[in-house]
């Protein structure tokens, strides 16, 4: 009866797998109908389970940053990383350090996430295509761009264009540019703040 209470506890609110017996909390099943509800609650469940493929891709399926309880060797999983930032592009920062040089992966987190971004390696940060993909679904993800692609008039015009405001974090050159400001203040107000007004 006790796993039967806790069972339907967990369907109902995957993070009820916190008030469970450690006895239940490494509990496959149990573990798994958690983490279907709340991938988070991956933070709960065993050590070993943290380990088991199959239950961290559940996790990190329904909830990228659920990646961040995994074991380390499935951080260093490329499968596994791939799962996460296409669910939640921040799951990025789980990554170990070479998987944050994968294009594909970073690739994948940007589209997601435009913000996932800050969580690249610099020479990806360099990238145009990552940058613009990240951009264009966040123009704030121009913040982590490289400092030459803060001074490339396309990826700006492109990011004030989604966001005015972005138009802080461009090089002077392009604050100065009066298209890029038009865009940039047509979009946001605000921005007036970061155009130069000469």
């Amino acid at each position: 009866i006790k796993n039967c209470l806790v069972l339907t506890a967990v369907t109902q609110y995957g993070c009820a797998l916190e008030d469970a017996s450690s006895e239940l909390i490494n509990d496959r099943e149990i573990v798994l109908a958690a983490i279907t509800q709340n991938g988070n609650a991956l933070r709960y469940a065993r050590k070993g389970l943290k380990k088991n493929r199959k239950i961290v891709l559940a996790a990190v399926t329904q909830y990228g940053r659920a990646l961040e309880y995994a074991s380390k060797e499935l951080k260093n999983d490329r499968d596994f990383i791939l799962a996460a930032v296409t669910q939640d592009g921040t799951a990025l920062q789980y990554a170990n350090r070479e998987l944050k040089k994968n294009r594909e992966i970073v690739l994948a987190a940007v589209t997601q996430d435009g913000g996932a971004l800050k969580y690249a390696n610099d020479e990806l940060k360099n990238d145009r295509e990552i940058v613009l993909a990240a951009i264009t679904r966040d123009g704030c993800a121009l913040q982590y761009a490289s400092q030459g692609l803060k001074n490339d008039r396309e990826i700006v015009l492109a990011a004030v264009t989604q966001n005015g405001w972005t138009l802080k974090f461009a090089s002077q050159e392009l604050k100065d540019d009066r298209e890029v400001a038009l865009a940039a203040v047509s979009q946001n107000g605000r921005a007036l703040e970061f155009a130069s007004q000469e």
